[in-house]
């Protein structure tokens, strides 16, 4: 199987590059690093000790923050590298990691690709975020001697299934991994079920996103940007996905909202202002489209001027302000939710205070929703028009939203811890290795 599995990625090589074209009509950056999509790399110009982790866009990236902080305590000279798969998750890695790292796309799984990979950077070993279980890279691993672990790992029913049609490959990757760190015991159950894994070998950790502190900066940063702002309300869309933004939009001007059709610059009690953050960067400029499109008064981030009372909408065309965008927000929706992609991640929002409203997808962060939803911290919504008129009314009750926020407070402090227990993991899995015990200052 594993074989035909090689065959079929050297067949879709032709795919992926086209692929990789189609993309670049929106996001040039699609056009960089070709070479090493195929295992070229420029060579390190010295070989400290590296460890190598695996975060494959945005959403994982972030995620790491807190992991890269304590490998870096902990192994002090040794050389990290991120890897990623898109150019958002790159770009995010720069930003908040600079060139305390290094940087690189991972590999398409062909046998030689990852045979240059791993001998050009030589890791002692390896951290893949989240699942992305990729057969040729794990066995050559494997067959190194290279340790690999799952770690903030999840895996949803779809995905289950998903991974289920192949079972003979599932089963051999999950197998040759040398730990396995879930965020829940449902995620830890279906990867023992779907890789035939004793109960034992998967350890639930909990989730590292719930590390992750606002830095003082963004704090300071939604300060800043809220004195640009007349005053008025709140309401946060963000992360929202493609096609989420235009039902947003349409239940908005449908409850009346439009600064221009009310003459709001002259009303005693001023309208909300609608922020949008769209999840990726490249269609900025496509919901632009969508808000002028429906007469709507935009103003943009990258504008940095200030919002008056007859703005309707605030773009949030920027990257690497999402703690600011929910600390300014009075209340937030989390895109992804609305339609069926399984939701962003809810949990920043609540570690800020910031009341949450989450549509009928959330499959991504199952767990996550549903405890925020059973502590008060976040509210369901069925669809557009609910999520606008279900805004207004927390807009409109303050003593609500400052009871949501302290649940989303309680709920974010609660879950904290999964780093130190990933890293002790990591400790119990390679503690008898004197190649890292010799560069380790504990």
């Amino acid at each position: 199987m594993r074989l035909l599995y090689s065959l079929a990625v050297y067949l879709l090589l032709p795919w992926a590059f086209c692929h990789l074209l189609w993309r670049a009509r929106r996001q040039p950056e699609y056009l960089r690093h070709w070479g090493e999509r195929l295992g070229y790399f420029q060579p390190l110009p010295t070989k400290p000790p590296l460890i190598w982790l695996h975060a494959v866009s945005v959403g994982e990236t972030r995620a790491a923050e807190p992991l890269v902080a304590a490998l870096r305590l902990r192994y002090p000279r040794h050389q990290i590298l991120i890897t990623h798969m898109t150019p958002t998750g790159r770009a995010t890695s720069q930003a908040l990691f600079g060139d305390s790292v290094l940087h690189g796309y991972l590999p398409y799984d062909t046998q030689s690709a990852v045979q240059r990979f791993l001998d050009c950077f030589q890791p002692q070993f390896g951290l893949i975020l989240e699942t992305e279980l990729w057969p040729n890279l794990i066995t050559t691993c494997h067959r190194r001697k290279i340790p690999l672990l799952l770690v903030n790992a999840r895996l949803s029913e779809r995905s289950a299934r998903r991974y289920a049609k192949l079972p003979s490959l599932t089963q051999q990757a999950l197998h040759e991994l040398t730990a396995i760190a879930a965020i829940s015991g449902a995620d830890g159950e279906r990867l023992v079920a779907v890789g035939r894994l004793s109960e034992n070998a998967v350890e639930v950790t909990g989730n590292v996103k719930f590390d992750i502190v606002a830095p003082q900066a963004q704090i300071d940063l939604a300060t800043t940007m809220q004195a640009n702002i007349a005053v008025r309300s709140i309401f946060l869309a963000a992360s929202t996905r493609d096609g989420e933004e235009a039902l947003i939009l349409d239940a908005w001007v449908a409850a009346g909202l439009s600064a221009r059709s009310v003459g709001a610059g002259t009303t005693a009690s001023p309208l909300p202002l609608l922020i949008i953050v769209p999840r990726h960067p490249q269609r900025f400029d496509a919901v632009a489209g969508l808000i002028r499109d429906r007469g709507l008064r935009m103003k943009r981030r990258s504008d940095n001027g200030p919002i008056d009372f007859n703005t309707d909408v605030l773009l949030g065309d920027s990257m690497g302000e999402m703690f600011a965008w929910y600390a300014l927000g009075d209340v937030a929706f989390i895109g992804g939710s609305l339609l069926d992609y399984g939701s962003q991640n809810l949990i920043e929002a609540c570690a800020v205070g910031t009341p949450v409203l989450l549509g009928p997808s959330t499959h991504n962060f199952a767990e996550a929703a549903s405890e925020a939803l059973a502590c008060g911290a976040a509210h369901r919504i069925i669809d557009a028009n609910d999520l606008v008129r279900e805004g207004l009314a927390l807009l409109n009750a303050p003593a609500k939203r400052a009871s949501m926020a302290e649940a989303g407070l309680a709920f974010a402090l609660r879950h904290r811890g999964a780093t130190s227990r990933t890293m002790a993991l990591i400790a119990r899995v390679l503690g008898d290795r004197p190649e890292l015990l010799q560069q380790r200052v504990d």
